[in-house]
C-alpha cells in the first residue's frame, strides 16, 4: 500500500522544517530524541506513515558522519546485541505501521511518546547488571517502537543510563546502535512500501534543516550541562505531544 503525500505547501513545508530543526538539535544533543518530537507533530499533518520514514532518511541522510567519532567510545559488543534484537522488532512494527489506520496509529505513537516523556521525566533506570538476553530483549522492544515510529531511543537510554556508563560513552552507544537500526529500518520500510519517490524528496527538502539542528546540538553538548539542555529536550517533547494530540484534528 503506497501511502500519497498531501497537497504540499508552503505553510506545511515551513512546519515541517522547524520541526526537523527542533528535533535535529535534540538528536545531536542527547544522541536520540528527534523522533519524540518530530513523529507526532508531522503525524499532525502528514500522517504516521509518511512521518516515521521522513524521519527514517532524514536521520540517515545527516547522521552518518557522527558515527565515525561515536565508534571508540562506544560499547560495540552491547550494540551488537542490540541491533539484533532490532532485526525482529523493526519489521514487526513496520507490519503495524503499513496496515494501520492513520488515526489509531496517530494515538497510539501519542500514547507511546507519553510513555516514554513520564519514563524519562521519572529519572527510572534499569538498575542491574548489563546481560546478553536483556540487551537483545531491549533491542527487541526498540525495534518494534522504531518500526512503528522511530521511537527507538528511550528503552535504549533508560535500560544503558542504569549501567556504568558516562553520557558520553552512551551517546556515542546510542549513536552506533541508531546507525545499525537505521539501515535495517531502510530495508523494512522498503518492503512495507512506505518508502516512495515523494517522501524522498520531502526528506531531501528537510535533510537541511534537520542537519543544521543537529550542528547546533551537538555544539551545545560540548558547551552547556547536561542537566540544563536534558530539561529543554524534555519541554519541548511535551510541547510536541500536546501540539500533536489527535484531538485537534
Amino acid at each position: 500500500m503506497l501511502f500519497p503525500l498531501p497537497e504540499l505547501s508552503l505553510q506545511l513545508l515551513a512546519v515541517l522544517a522547524v520541526t526537523a530543526f527542533v528535533a535535529g538539535m535534540a538528536r545531536g544533543f542527547s544522541g536520540f530524541g528527534a523522533a519524540l518530537i518530530f513523529v507526532p507533530l508531522a503525524s499532525r499533518f502528514v500522517g504516521p506513515q509518511i512521518a516515521a520514514p521522513l524521519l527514517l532518511l532524514a536521520d540517515g541522510i545527516v547522521a552518518v558522519p557522527m558515527i565515525w567519532s561515536a565508534w571508540e567510545r562506544a560499547r560495540k559488543p552491547e550494540v551488537a546485541l542490540m541491533a539484533a534484537g532490532a532485526v525482529i522488532g523493526i519489521p514487526a512494527g513496520t507490519f503495524a505501521l503499513a496496515l494501520g489506520d492513520p488515526t489509531l496509529l496517530r494515538w497510539i505513537i501519542t500514547a507511546l511518546v507519553a510513555l516514554m516523556l513520564v519514563l524519562l521525566l521519572s529519572g527510572w533506570r534499569y538498575g542491574g547488571k548489563p546481560h546478553a538476553s536483556v540487551t537483545v530483549g531491549v533491542g527487541v522492544l526498540s525495534g518494534v517502537f522504531s518500526g512503528l515510529a522511530q521511537l527507538a531511543g528511550p528503552p535504549v537510554v533508560a535500560y544503558w543510563l542504569g549501567g556504568n556508563h558516562d553520557h558520553r560513552e552512551m551517546r556515542s552507544s546510542t549513536i552506533l546502535y541508531f546507525a545499525f537500526s537505521t539501515a535495517i529500518g531502510f530495508f523494512s520500510y522498503l518492503v512495507g512500501k512506505l518508502l516512495t519517490i515523494e517522501v524522498l524528496v520531502l526528506s531531501v527538502l528537510l535533510v537541511p534543516f534537520f542537519a543544521a539542528g543537529l550542528y547546533g546540538g551537538s555544539k551545545i553538548f560540548h558547551m552547556a550541562s547536561a542537566e540544563t539542555f536534558r530539561r529543554i529536550c524534555l519541554a519541548l517533547i511535551g510541547l510536541s505531544l500536546a501540539l500533536s494530540l489527535p484531538v485537534w484534528g
